[in-house]
């Protein structure tokens, strides 16, 4: 009697879900977002800026020059050489787009260092400028 028993349970069809399955899963893909998430927002280049009361939001630019304070030069967070970044901006200007350039320096960087930067940006067609500052 005990035999007949155990297949006629086998034979019941499965009216329940197990959802630990799918728990396990959900909390894998959590562990693992919030892991790269952190990679994603970490910001690529350590710069001190300066500080600044006065200072609105940084507006939408095409080119985004920083220089660190060892005087690297960095294009859209990439290192770059000045003659590299003439190329690339006249590369721009042939394209038809108008130049905007944000400028971020360390706040230890030569003002001299800046300048030159915006001259020769100006050079090669930039027609707006915006200085990137921290506000406090």
């Amino acid at each position: 009697m005990k035999a007949s028993r155990e297949t006629n349970d086998m034979d019941q069809p499965i009216t329940g879900i197990n959802i630990t399955p799918l728990v396990d899963v959900i909390l894998v893909l959590l562990i693992i977002f919030m892991v790269t998430a952190t990679f994603i927002m970490s910001p690529s280049l350590n710069v001190d800026l300066p500080k600044a009361t006065t200072g609105e939001p940084t507006p939408i630019s095409n080119i985004a020059v920083v220089i660190d304070a060892k005087g690297n030069l960095f294009l859209n967070g990439n290192p770059i050489n000045e003659e590299n970044l003439t190329v690339f901006v006249r590369a721009k200007r042939e394209e038809g787009s108008r130049l905007n350039a944000i400028i971020g320096a360390d706040k230890m960087v030569y003002h001299g260092r800046v300048i030159h930067i915006v001259d020769l940006l100006k050079k090669e067609g930039v027609s707006k400028f915006a200085i990137n500052v921290e506000g406090e």
